[in-house]
């Protein structure tokens, strides 16, 4: 049986809702026990699942529904994290003024804002998703994506210097902990059984597109700026150390990047096209890059299939809808927009999706269902119409 052609997935997280939000208020406030919130974790994925077969979403993901954000769920899964506002981490930075000024930036309150911070040594506990990994191939027989926030984001989200430096040298000797932490995880994900593993790496963006400005809010980072060359090579080495524990015969190797997603206000998110990163791209050895490329701040397609080591080796996961915008996309545009990327890589490498999640934050969410729906809908026209040119 041939291979489907232009392969399509969501990106990770979808909204959450209000039972959601006040189950997981009411778990930390003790008045419910854990079995009835895993209870209704799994009846929201369950949802999330079926509407995705419903729209015969090619490679289904969880949803996200049981994090509290992106990255900060972390702080339940390892020892040695602990959850803090951002406006409490305002106590440990040495550089007040810079970090309010970054806090000014956002479209969100800083206290609503949670991050998974290094408090101690890290411990694995043998769970950071799988078992939402477990849940996820439990409600569904197509092939699974698992997402997880990359190696780089938790390292640089987690290194609080005040806090986190009684426990580690360094922000690089923290992220050692992480490369073996996660290579832990991705052996118990591949036992479990999953196709792809995504890993969420949006404050690369962070490093080469706010040189000269003040730093635009990307994760919780409040490590020194380096030198990006330097930077990214920290990033590249973490990032491929972790690729490099996943065994390709059973799963494919995936990296998602963005420029921002937590405001519908496009002109406080970053911009720029993805050349300052295609070296490390090349380097990390992934087999698929899940990249924004809906909107112009993206920069051209050309920029980045125009280099060998991408075109001719890793698959791209094209963005091709607007988490932010309510909107519904034309799928005519989504057709051709595949299309021109049709003219640097072979067929066979090209999947859709979405730029991004649609509710990085649990109470924050950039989208609503009934929007979600249409748009998703046209991503899948545009998919089935080039499905019917090409998959012959």
């Amino acid at each position: 049986m041939q291979t489907k052609l232009f392969k399509t997935s969501l990106i990770g997280s979808m909204p959450r809702g209000k039972e959601i939000l006040l189950a997981r208020r009411k778990l930390s406030a003790n008045l419910i026990d854990k079995a009835s919130y895993e209870k209704l974790v799994s009846e929201k994925t369950k949802e999330v699942v079926r509407l995705q077969e419903d729209l015969d979403i090619d490679i289904i993901t969880s949803g996200e529904i049981a994090r509290d954000n992106y990255v900060s769920f972390i702080s339940e899964k390892l020892g040695g994290v602990s959850q803090m506002s951002m406006a409490e981490m305002l106590d440990y930075v040495d550089d007040k003024r810079e970090f309010e000024n970054i806090l000014t930036t956002l479209d969100v309150p800083a206290s609503s804002i949670k991050n998974a911070i290094c408090t101690g040594k890290l411990v694995y506990k043998g769970d950071i998703v799988a078992n939402e990994l477990k849940l996820l191939k439990s409600l569904t027989d197509r092939k699974v994506k698992i997402t997880m926030p990359g190696p780089y984001l938790v390292t640089r989200s987690m290194w609080l210097a005040n806090v986190s430096s009684k426990y580690y040298d360094s922000k690089e000797d923290l992220g050692e902990d992480v490369i073996k932490i996660f290579k832990e995880e991705i052996k118990n994900l591949q036992e479990i059984g999953v196709d792809v593993i995504q890993f969420d790496e949006p404050v690369l963006t962070e490093i080469v597109f706010t040189e000269g400005r003040p730093r635009t809010f990307m994760c919780a980072s409040l490590s020194q700026r380096k030198d990006p060359t330097e930077e990214l090579k920290f990033a590249s080495h973490l990032i491929k150390s972790v690729m490099d524990g996943i065994d390709r015969s059973k799963s494919i190797a995936s990296m998602h990047v963005c420029r921002g997603n937590w405001s519908k206000n496009e002109s406080i998110l970053l911009e720029g096209p993805y050349t300052p990163l295609l070296d490390l791209f090349a380097n990390i050895k992934a087999d698929l890059l899940a990249l924004e490329f809906s909107t112009p701040r993206a920069g051209e397609l050309k920029l980045l299939l125009s280099d060998d080591r991408i075109r001719n080796k890793i698959k791209l996961g094209l963005g091709v809808i607007n988490p932010r915008f309510d909107a519904k996309e034309d799928s005519n545009v989504i057709y051709e927009r595949a299309k021109e990327a049709l003219t640097f890589i072979d067929k066979e490498n090209l999947w859709l999706n979405p730029d991004c999640g649609f509710a990085t934050f649990s109470n924050r969410p950039v989208n609503e269902y009934e929007n979600i729906k249409k748009k998703l809908e046209s991503m899948i026209e545009a998919r089935d119409k080039l499905r019917e040119e090409y998959d012959r």
